[in-house]
């Protein structure tokens, strides 16, 4: 089947080179802005279309690999000529039915796959996808088992592994995924700016964070967050939490005090244990 990706963005590029070294036949791209797909066709050496049509007529599976709030407005674009077609876009949240709404009309079918992966290079990210999960949408259209039976032949072929979500759950998971890989880059830049407050330039903050960082999230993953836990919180050391918010100010002490009443409640001990209720009073100030 001929694979055609409309957006050359850092998904598109990614995804494209990924599945040439499974030997699955990408044709080329097709964006708005035709350096860009230009560019992807390069990297894939596969094929520059000039048009949304062109792309579209010679796609057996249209990947849609552009911004969420663009999704709907391609699949407005190209609904005319998809007739036996399979459609996929790339977007953890939006669900396949809300991208593209009355596709059975047009005698295609559409899919969500998401890649449960921090893609943040157009060239390097494609090494990794190979242990990352795919997220595969439980959707509701018609011609659901025919689409399935496609989708699920290509990720086989893809060799990743997969996970299938409800789409009435796809805003819940695309929360979790936010948090466990977005917000812990601002939470640790505030580590690093507080760093920086102490007279440590960027690279010696980031550079001293590291086997903290890594050993933290080592053992997260081996025993869990739970197990994980080490620090005031975890010790019940009052005075050290009233140190620490003392020093914060705004934004920063806001969050550390909600992070740490999220702390507060995995601690594994009995509320009335030495410690528990002076923190808990600390953090609800």
């Amino acid at each position: 089947m001929n694979i055609g990706f409309i957006g050359a963005g850092k998904v598109g590029f990614s995804l494209g080179r990924f599945m040439l070294t499974k030997n699955i036949r990408v044709i080329g791209y097709y964006s708005l802005h035709a350096e860009s797909a230009i560019e992807a066709a390069e990297f894939t050496h596969t094929n520059y279309f000039s048009s949304i049509e062109e792309l579209s007529d010679e796609s057996d599976v249209i990947f849609i690999t552009v911004p969420d709030g663009a999704i709907c407005s391609v699949y407005e674009q190209i609904k005319n000529r998809i007739t036996g077609k399979y459609l996929c876009h790339c977007s953890g949240l939006m669900t396949a039915s809300e991208a593209f709404p009355d596709i059975e009309k047009y005698g295609a079918y559409g899919c969500s796959i998401h890649p449960l992966f921090p893609i943040s290079s157009k060239y390097d990210t494609y090494r990794e996808l190979q242990d990352a999960f795919f997220c595969l949408e439980n959707g509701d259209n018609s011609g659901k088992n025919e689409t399935e039976s496609v989708i699920f032949s290509l990720l086989r072929q893809m060799g990743v592994k997969l996970l299938r979500i409800d789409a009435h759950n796809k805003a819940k998971y695309h929360a979790a995924c936010a948090i466990a890989s977005n917000l812990v880059c601002g939470i640790e830049q505030i580590a690093m700016d507080l760093l920086g407050e102490c007279g440590f330039d960027a690279e010696e903050s980031l550079g001293a964070l590291k086997p903290l960082i890594l050993s933290n999230t080592s053992h997260i993953l081996r025993d869990g967050p739970q197990k994980a836990l080490t620090g005031p919180v975890q010790r019940k050391d009052a005075g050290t939490v009233k140190k620490h918010l003392d020093c914060l100010e705004g934004r920063n002490r806001e969050i550390y005090r909600l992070l740490s009443k999220q702390l507060l409640m995995m601690t594994d001990c009995n509320n009335n244990e030495y410690g528990y209720k002076e923190i808990e009073i600390l953090l609800s100030k």
